[in-house]
Parts: C-alpha cells; structure tokens; sequence
C-alpha cells in the first residue's frame, strides 16, 4: 500500500478538481439545469438548440479562424526568434529576457495596455493622426478587433514557444549544419533541409498545444471586445459564450455544460489530427 499512500494526495487533487467536475459537466449537459436548479434529464436537446442558436455558429467560426489564424505564426515565427538569439553574441541574453518578458507578464495587464494603445486616442492611432492616416477603429470594427486579439496572443506566446524551440535547436549536431555549408547550400536551404527536419517533433509539439489554446481562447478577447463580445457580439468566441451562458442567477448551466462539452471534443480533434499527421509523416 506505500506506493499508493504516496500517490493519494496528488491522486484525490486530480480526482476533486478535475475529474469530478469533468463528469459533472458531462451529466449535466444533458439535463436543463440552472444556477440555482438541479434541472432534468433532457436528453439531446441541449445539442439540438445549438444547431439553431446563431451565436453558436458565430463563436465556432471565431474560434476556428483563431485557430487557423493563430497557430501558423506561433509555429514559425517563434523557430526563427530561436535562430537569430541562440548565437553566443555579446548581449543575447537581454534579447532572450525581453522576448521571454510577455510571457510572464499577466495576460489581464498585457491585454489591457494593448487596449489602451489600441484606443482611439491610444498610441498607435497617435502615431497614424500624426502621419496623416487618420484614426482606426482597432476595437469598434468587428475584424479588427478579432485581429488585434490574435496578435496579441502571437506575440504573448512567441517567447514561451523560443524557449522551446531552444532547447530543440540544441540537440542538433553541428556536423549537419557545417556538412551543409562544405556543399555549398546558403542559409536558407540549411534551414529547410537541416533545421527544420531536426526539429520536427517539437512544431509538432508546439502545433499541438497552440492549437488547443488558440481554440479555447478567452482572456484576450474578452478583455479586448468587453463582455459583450465586441459590437453585436461578433467577436464572441465559443468559451467567452459558455462563461456568458453558464454564470448569473439564471445561468443555463446544462447548455453551458454542452457548450463546454463540445470545446472539449474539438480541441481533443485537434490535438489527435496534428499527431495524426506528423505520424504519418513519419512514416512516409
């Protein structure tokens, strides 16, 4: 019994926090539960209302162009931070600290200061009045502000994910690099044909997990578009609708429930397509 009596503790956390409420939500997704009633068993109506619920349509395509949006960038852009800080120059590891800063910082103070210089008096249509562009509307039009959000959460992850891209770049043998360049191929074609395939398990790695973050997004555009969820609610995305649906004295926790239920499935569809696709890579 020693092994488990090691195990309970971390064991009864998982289960208290995570699985529990996990079935919980199950349960009552399919029930019409408020905040402040059990609900009953309705079985798949909860599904069914979706299908006809217009701001659902409008958060699943928010959250589907974060991903298809988002994740290309905070594949490729934080590999090639990776490249330009891992030489041993004088003053690298300043550079390192600032590009790794955003990420430390809170998302609520970082979301914040972009929506002040986002403003229409902010700063960056500071500069554009006094280059004669003229003010725009950063957080009133509907893709803007979508926009504005996804750079945002580029730019926060960029330096976690150089991070990781370091710790890859690394292992790769030097031999490979300086074989490369005896041939006669330029940086370019050493990136493609040494650096990226070495480094291959790890985008796949970093596709996975900023797939699944873009996909359950909340911070950033809520903190940028208001509750509402920008002008019209345009801008909602699927978990700001179920924190939306779900909270308040009349809450509908049960279509919540399945609002959660179905960010769950896809971002688990997510994660199984890209392993999918580098597995089979792999093998071709």
């Amino acid at each position: 019994m020693s092994p488990w009596l090691f195990l309970l503790p971390g064991l009864a956390v998982v289960v208290a926090f995570d699985l529990y409420p996990f079935l919980t939500t199950v349960h009552k997704a399919f029930t019409d539960a408020r905040t402040l009633a059990p609900g009953d068993w309705v079985g798949l109506r909860n599904f069914r209302d979706m299908l006809d619920d217009e701001q659902f349509w409008v958060a699943l395509r928010n959250s589907g162009l974060y991903v298809l949006l988002v994740v290309p960038f905070t594949v490729l852009l934080p590999l090639l931070l990776a490249l330009l800080v891992e030489k041993r120059l004088p003053g690298v590891t300043f550079f390192r600290s600032a590009f790794y800063t955003p990420v430390v910082a809170s998302v609520v103070v970082v979301s914040l200061i972009w929506g002040w210089m986002l403003d229409d008096r902010g700063l960056v249509n500071g500069i554009l009045r006094f280059l004669g562009a003229g003010p725009v509307a950063f957080l009133g039009d509907e893709w803007l502000l979508l926009f504005s959000a996804m750079a945002l959460t580029v730019w926060k992850g960029l330096g976690y994910y150089m991070i990781v891209y370091l710790a890859a770049l690394g292992n790769v043998p030097r031999e490979l690099h300086e074989a490369a360049a005896v041939d006669g191929a330029g940086a370019l074609r050493r990136f493609a044909s040494v650096t990226v395939p070495a480094v291959r398990s790890t985008m796949v790695l970093v596709g996975a997990l900023s797939s699944v973050a873009a996909f359950k997004v909340f911070s950033e555009v809520y903190l940028l578009a208001g509750p509402t969820g920008g002008p019209a609610g345009q801008d909602t995305t699927l978990v700001m609708l179920v924190q939306r649906t779900g909270t308040g004295l009349n809450g509908r926790v049960g279509y919540a429930s399945a609002l959660s239920l179905v960010v769950f499935a896809v971002a688990l569809l997510l994660m199984l397509l890209v392993l999918r696709a580098d597995r089979r890579e792999g093998t071709s």
